[in-house]
This record gives structure tokens, C-alpha cells and sequence, in this order.
């Protein structure tokens, strides 16, 4: 249990890390294929080729699988040397302060090939780059995570550390959304003429604010104050083996990995529902991610309010169940009796408090199963519940890029659409084998004094 209650303040310097993490990953996301893959009325040249490896996969999915990968495996690495850490200023802020600076480095790198043209030297580049700033961005959010449970102590508490942080990565996926908006401006005002260099500055700038926002619970939390957690002694295999074993971690996994899953589907997805199905621009996939981002922040308080009454798990089955159905309708979707923009906005507003809840309780109802792991057994592996997580993260994450990709086969154009149709029966049973799974994880009843 934590020495100190967390006050107000640290808890909002610790959303911080959530913001400079959040800014970098999702400018990785959002930008690169449109850097190294843009359409032709961007500005910007194609920088590698357009190639399909086994006639499925686009070699922008396999360059951005290979960094998850290689960064997954990785994960269970540093949880273990920050959970087995006796660092005299605690086990997790001391790797968090040395992995910024690969992280912005990379980042920024990752966005300058080796050939200013179509180049397959350049996919190589990218696979380096990646694979680098993933593992920079991992050795800084994983013993991040790991201080969820180590600086709460009740499950009330965690909601609340864990709903802040959830701002933080809403406030980072705004900010990488608007990447082409600061370069238009950097355009202007530094009278650069070149598209390329004006969204370099601009990548680097934002890689650089959110390194300085990354600092700020390094420098504003006394991890030795705030949390009293002792080092595991247990090694890397051995540690992984016995997180495995605890059985509400086990279907919390299974559950978390569909819906990772799923929700790449919807990721890779939007732009090709709205052209395809819709017959709507591309250009709406950023207002449509604002507006759904934007709408889930007025769920935050409900959110809150119904764990505490009600308890988590009912939150997050009904959650799964809404996404189902929301996968059914894409399934439709271009075919219900009311107007296309409609028809998207109606799935978007509808999507807005799974979004809400499954980004605010999961990492609370896994600090809570790590909390209780760690006084059953009087060993603290918060690090490697962490690790093992975000590595099913990846794993769902590159399967849903995968699948999607595979099932585009059976159709992906106007008129020829039922493969990205059946992305939307794919992505209904992920959410129904999340909720079957899921309904199986026991929740403790925590006592209330009042």
C-alpha cells in the first residue's frame, strides 16, 4: 500500500507521462502511412513502394507489425528489471527517465527516410526506426502503469488515477490528430515551402513538448513517498509463469486481447467505410475520431459514478455488448433508410462510452487484481502484470491489422465491399467471446467506509 495518499496535484503531474506517451504513439499511427504512402493530392511524394506480400499484406502493415513485435517481446523484459529493481528512488520513475530520450529521438528519426523517393531502403529504415521507439516508448509505459496500483489504495481511487490518465491519452490523440493543421501553419509563418520539411519541424516539435510532458511526474512524484511497494526477487521466466496463473488475470487477458483486436479492426477500417460503404471523403476521419473522443470525456463522471454504485464488471460486459452491435450495424452500413452522414455519426456517438469505460477501468481493474496478486502471494510483479497485458495489446493489435488486410480480399471497392462488411461479423464475435470470457472474472466487493 502506498505511504502517502496521492494529492490532487500529483495525480494531475502523473496524467502528464500519459499525454507525451500518447502524443508519440499516435503520431506514429496517424502519420505514417500518410507520410510514406500519401494520396496524390497531399503534397507529398510516395517514399516506399506499394508492394503486397503474398498477395494480402501491404508492406505498411507488415513494416508497422514487425516494430509491434519485436516491441512486445521486449515488454516482459523491462517489467522484470523494473519489478526486481532496488534503485534507492524506487522501481519504476529511474527507467522512465532514461527511455524518454530514445523515444523522441526515434520518433522524430522515424520520419526522415534515407531517400527522398520511392524506395525499399526506406521500408528497411522504418522497421530500424520503429522497432527502436517502440522500445523506448515501452521502457518508459510499462513501469508508468506498474505505479497505478503502487500510488492507490482503494478501487475508488484507482478509477480516478486511471480516469485522469485516460484524459491524458485523449489529449495526446487530439494533438497528433492536428500534425497537418501546425505543419499548414509552420508553412505560413516560417515560409517554408517544402510539405516534407514543414511536417518534419512539426513531428519534432510535438515529439519534443511531449518528451518535456513525459518529465513531469519523473520530477513531481517522490516514488519512495507515495508508495512503499518492496522488489520482486523473483527472475524473468518464473515471474512470467506465475502471473499467468492467477485466474482473474487470465480471462481479464482473454478479454482485453478481442477487444484490442476488434477495435483495430474500426482503426484500420474508418476510411474504407466512409469511402466504401458511405461514399463519404476521407477527410471526415478526423472529425468523426474528435467528435467520438470529444463525447466520451462526458461519459468520464458516469463512468465513475456507476463503478462505485454498481461495480465494474457489469460496465465493461455492457460496454462489450454495445460494441457488438455496433459491429452488426457496419455490417450495413450505406444500406439503413436515413442519410450516410447520419448513418456514421449515429455509430460514432453510439461508440462513445464503450470508449469511455474501456479506457478508463480496464488499467484500474488490473491494478486491483495486481494489488491482490501481490498480497496473496507477498511478491509485487505490478510491472510484469503490466507487461504481459500490453504484450496481448500488440498481439491483438497486429492480428486486427491482419485480418483486416486478409478479408479486403473478398471485396474493398464500391459495389465489391463484402469483405470490409465482414470485418463487421469479425469484430461482433470478438466482442461476444470478450463478454463470455470476461463474465467468468470474479470482482471484488470492496467495503465503503462512511
Amino acid at each position: 500500500m502506498p505511504g502517502q495518499k496521492l494529492p490532487l496535484s500529483k495525480q494531475l503531474a502523473y496524467a502528464c507521462g500519459m499525454i507525451g506517451w500518447s502524443i508519440m504513439t499516435n503520431i506514429i499511427i496517424v502519420m505514417l502511412p500518410y507520410y510514406y504512402l500519401p494520396p496524390s493530392n497531399a503534397g507529398l511524394i510516395a517514399l516506399v513502394p506499394q508492394l503486397l506480400l503474398f498477395g494480402v499484406f501491404n508492406i505498411m502493415s507488415v513494416i508497422t507489425a514487425s516494430g509491434r513485435l519485436v516491441d512486445a517481446f521486449f515488454d516482459p523484459f523491462i517489467a522484470s528489471l523494473s519489478d526486481k529493481s532496488e534503485n534507492k528512488k524506487g522501481r519504476r520513475i529511474p527507467y522512465m527517465k532514461w527511455a524518454i530520450i530514445p523515444a523522441v529521438l526515434f520518433c522524430g528519426l522515424t520520419f526522415y527516410p534515407l531517400v527522398k523517393c520511392e524506395s525499399i531502403h526506406n521500408a528497411y529504415w522504418l522497421v530500424f526506426t520503429l522497432v527502436c521507439f517502440f522500445m523506448g516508448a515501452t521502457a518508459y509505459i510499462i513501469p508508468y502503469n506498474a505505479l497505478l496500483p503502487e500510488l492507490t489504495r482503494t478501487g475508488a481511487e484507482r478509477v480516478e488515477l486511471s480516469s485522469l490518465q485516460q484524459v491524458g491519452f485523449v489529449i495526446g490523440i487530439i494533438l497528433s490528430a492536428f500534425v497537418n493543421n501546425f505543419a499548414d501553419l509552420v508553412q505560413h509563418f516560417a515560409q517554408i515551402s517544402n510539405r516534407d520539411t514543414a511536417v518534419q519541424y512539426t513531428i519534432w516539435a510535438l515529439a519534443a513538448f511531449a518528451g518535456l510532458v513525459m518529465l513531469i511526474p519523473i520530477f513531481a512524484i517522490d516514488e519512495k513517498r507515495y508508495s512503499n511497494s518492496q522488489p520482486s526477487h523473483l527472475d524473468l521466466l518464473p515471474a512470467i509463469r506465475k502471473t499467468f496463473k492467477n485466474r482473474n488475470f487470465k480471462y481479464y487477458l482473454i478479454s482485453d486481447f478481442s477487444y484490442y483486436m476488434a477495435l483495430s479492426i474500426i482503426s484500420s477500417g474508418l476510411l474504407f467505410f466512409l469511402k466504401s460503404l458511405l461514399n463519404l471523403p476521407e477527410s471526415m476521419g478526423g472529425e468523426l475520431m474528435g467528435a467520438m473522443v470529444l463525447v466520451s470525456l462526458v461519459f468520464y463522471p458516469l463512468v465513475n459514478y456507476l463503478s462505485k454504485k454498481i461495480g465494474k464488471k457489469p460496465i465493461v460486459i455492457f460496454s462489450f455488448g454495445l460494441l457488438s452491435l455496433i459491429f452488426v450495424a457496419i455490417f450495413f452500413l450505406g444500406k439503413f433508410p436515413i442519410s450516410p452522414k447520419a448513418q456514421i455519426y449515429t455509430l460514432v456517438l453510439c461508440a462513445s462510452f464503450p470508449l469511455a469505460s474501456l479506457g478508463i477501468l480496464p488499467n484500474a481493474i488490473l491494478a486491483e487484481i495486481a494489488q491482490n496478486d501481490a498480497k496473496r502471494t507477498g511478491e509485487n510483479r505490478e510491472g510484469m502484470f503490466f507487461a504481459v497485458k500490453y504484450l496481448f495489446v500488440k498481439l491483438g493489435q497486429t492480428l486486427g491489422i491482419a485480418l483486416f488486410a486478409f478479408l479486403t480480399v473478398y471485396g474493398k471497392d464500391p459495389g465489391n465491399d463484402y469483405g470490409l462488411r465482414l470485418n463487421g461479423i469479425c469484430g461482433c464475435v470478438l466482442c461476444v467471446l470478450a463478454i463470455v470470457f470476461f463474465s467468468r472474472f470474479r470482482e471484488r466487493k470492496e467495503r465503503v467506509n462512511s
